[in-house]
């Protein structure tokens, strides 16, 4: 539950809802009332109405007509849907930045994956990485976020942003209860992708990219 005396600000009332919405805070397909959500802001319903219209804009919740809104429900179908959108608009974003970003984009993209990759190779080790799903999201969206950077196609990123969140909202169960050595596969696939780009090797890259994302394909 949001803490009342800190989070009554529209911006923190909309990141501790969409933080919720990705992580599980509420079951796939409940309902959600401004009136009952009000007083865990300690603000009007109208303000958490207007918060969850946005969010329904991004996708991560449904509005409709006279039932009000719903956390998205989540479904296998829907995941291969998200998982092609992104391998479509990763693929065209990280092969324009190779050929734009130049060596500051590849240092990014190197910093990003090191990050990245000590996480992963951190939660490889244990015997269960979901204490750690949170940092690992945050890095791997960061590694992501990174790759298309530099396509010079403003567009894509802003589409990116909301096609990632809606994707997160879906695997975030599926992923926190993964085996930690799951992420031994998962460490290959962004090597792969970060070797691809680093070699100015566009048809490995786009083999690379769909190659990560091909398990939530249906």
């Amino acid at each position: 539950m949001a803490d009342m005396t800190t989070r009554r600000d529209t911006p923190a009332i909309y990141a501790d809802l969409q933080g919720r919405l990705l992580a599980g805070g509420f079951a796939p397909g409940a309902k959600l009332m401004p009136s009952v959500l009000q007083h865990e802001y300690g603000c009007s319903a109208n303000t958490v109405r207007d918060v969850l219209l946005q969010l329904s804009k991004v996708g991560l919740a449904d509005f409709a007509i006279q039932r009000g809104f719903r956390a998205s429900r989540v479904s296998a179908e829907r995941r291969d849907g998200l998982a092609r959108f992104r391998v479509m608009l990763e693929q065209e974003g990280a092969v324009r930045s190779m050929g734009r970003g130049g060596l500051p984009w590849e240092a990014r993209l190197a910093a990003a994956h090191h990050s990245l990759i000590h996480i992963e190779a951190q939660i490889a080790r244990r015997s269960e990485g979901a204490p750690y799903m949170d940092l690992w999201m945050e890095a791997e969206h960061n590694f992501h976020r990174t790759l298309i950077a530099e396509c010079g196609v403003p567009p894509l990123i802003e589409t990116f942003e909301g096609v990632y969140m809606q994707f997160i909202q879906q695997i975030h169960d599926l992923e926190s209860r993964r085996v930690a050595t799951h992420f031994h596969t998962v460490i290959e696939e962004h090597q792969a992708i970060v070797n691809a780009a680093l070699g100015s090797d566009a048809s490995a890259l786009r083999a690379a990219i769909e190659a990560h994302h091909r398990r939530h394909f249906l």
